[in-house]
Parts: C-alpha cells; sequence; structure tokens
C-alpha cells in the first residue's frame, strides 16, 4: 500500500531524504572537527614506536563518532521531522481502511506537532538508552554474544513498537496500557521489526513502517482482538 499509494510514496520518500541529509551533515561535521577532537584526546606522540597505536584510536574515534552522529541524527530527524510525517502517513493509512480517522479530540497544527513531540521523546529516547545500557553490558561483563543477540532482539521491538504505537496514541491511550500492548505482543513486533537490522534498506523500511504498523492496529481492532479491546479507551459507540 506505501509503495502504490502517491501521497504514501511521497511522504516516505520526504522521510528517507531528511535522514540521508541530516545524517551526512551531522557525519560530515564531526569528521571536520575530528582532529581537534582526537586532540583533546590524546595529542599526536612524536615517538614512532607509539605513533602507530595514535593512529589506531584515531581510526577507532572516527567509527565510534560516525556511530554517535547516526543515533543522534536519528533522534533529532525522528523527534523533530519524522514524527509528523509518520502520523500522516497513519492517518491515511486509517482513512483508506476504516472511511474516518478516530480520535479522541481535535487539535490544531501546534497542538498535534507539540502532542507528537511528547510522544515520541519517551519512545525515541528510552530504547537508545536501553540499547546504549545493554551494549556497555556486553563490553564490561562475560556475556558478551548473549547480550548482543538481547540487544539485537530489543532494539527491533522497540522500533517496531514506534510505528505501532502511532494510532493508539493519537487516540491518547496512556502511556501504562500502550507499554502494555507491547508487552502483549512481543512476538508480533520481533517479526514485524526483523527487517529492520538490515544495513541501508532499513531506512527504506523504516520510512514505510508506519502504513503496516497501522494496518495492524486497525485490523485488529476491527475483527476485535482482545488485547487491543481491552487497553482501549474510547467508548464502544465511538467505534
Amino acid at each position: 500500500m506505501g509503495l502504490r499509494t502517491p501521497k504514501l510514496l511521497l511522504l516516505g520518500l520526504i522521510r528517507i531524504v531528511i535522514v540521508v541529509i541530516i545524517t551526512i551533515f551531522a557525519a560530515g561535521l564531526i569528521l571536520v572537527y575530528h582532529q581537534e577532537i582526537l586532540g583533546f584526546i590524546w595529542n599526536k606522540p612524536e615517538s614512532n614506536w607509539i605513533i602507530w597505536l595514535w593512529h589506531l584510536v584515531s581510526w577507532l574515534l572516527s567509527l565510534v563518532l560516525l556511530g554517535l552522529s547516526a543515533v543522534l541524527s536519528y533522534l533529532v530527524s525522528q523527534i523533530l521531522f519524522s514524527i509528523l510525517i509518520m502520523d500522516q502517513m497513519s492517518r491515511i493509512t486509517e482513512k483508506m481502511i476504516t472511511g474516518h480517522i478516530l480520535e479522541h479530540q481535535k487539535m490544531s497544527w501546534l497542538q498535534q506537532f507539540f502532542f507528537l513531540i511528547r510522544q515520541e521523546i519517551p519512545r525515541a529516547t528510552i530504547p537508545i538508552l536501553l540499547i546504549l545500557a545493554l551494549t556497555l553490558a556486553g563490553w564490561l561483563t562475560p556475556f558478551g554474544p548473549l547480550v548482543t543477540i538481547i540487544t539485537s532482539a530489543t532494539a527491533i521491538i522497540l522500533l517496531a513498537w514506534d510505528n505501532t504505537d502511532l494510532t493508539p496514541a493519537r487516540r491518547l491511550e496512556p502511556f501504562g496500557r500502550r507499554f502494555k500492548l507491547l508487552t502483549g505482543t512481543l512476538l508480533f513486533h520481533l517479526g514485524f521489526g526483523i527487517l529492520f537490522l538490515i544495513p541501508v534498506l532499513n531506512i527504506l523500511f523504516l520510512s514505510f513502517a508506519p502504513v503496516g504498523a497501522t494496518l495492524y492496529y486497525v485490523e485488529k481492532r476491527q475483527t476485535g482482538d482482545s488485547s487491543l479491546q481491552a487497553l482501549s479507551g474510547l467508548n464502544s459507540a465511538r467505534t
């Protein structure tokens, strides 16, 4: 549906372009100040015996900074730009499937913008912090391979939830109920987000993920899924 519907295709492509531009800008900015950052950590040694170690640290620092720039770029683009595009894609999908958009109350554009940011900040920052904590645990403990698997599965689930949570968040479901819905559908989210681990292509899959996520939520509601019905805060007359 995302590729066959012109509006959804356009919004998905815009999201890809925004993420790529911000990532390139952040990476370029970090690489420009790479030498200054390296000099702050370790000045270039004069001894030829250890200069090879300095070059190794330089390369490692570059990789770490590029990874950091990718994470920061994702957070900035997600919170300030992508969440608006994701919500619009979710709205278009819901209207195409049900004929209307079900939401608790009408908001102005500005109210909607700040509402979406408030919803997205915990969805975007908590997963990043959790994944970083798990990664650090993998480095500091002898259970590195096991922690790596757990970290990857956690990243997949939380990235998928960032999309499936769009519709219930728009309907003003409390955060606790929405998180409980996540914990009750972990296997679905794991399967939904498995493609997000493919480098480069994950940008494409993430850009159109709101379409599939909205289809999942709306169709589960229409078929009377018990977990979704129990977590719904809407009156049956509105559904």
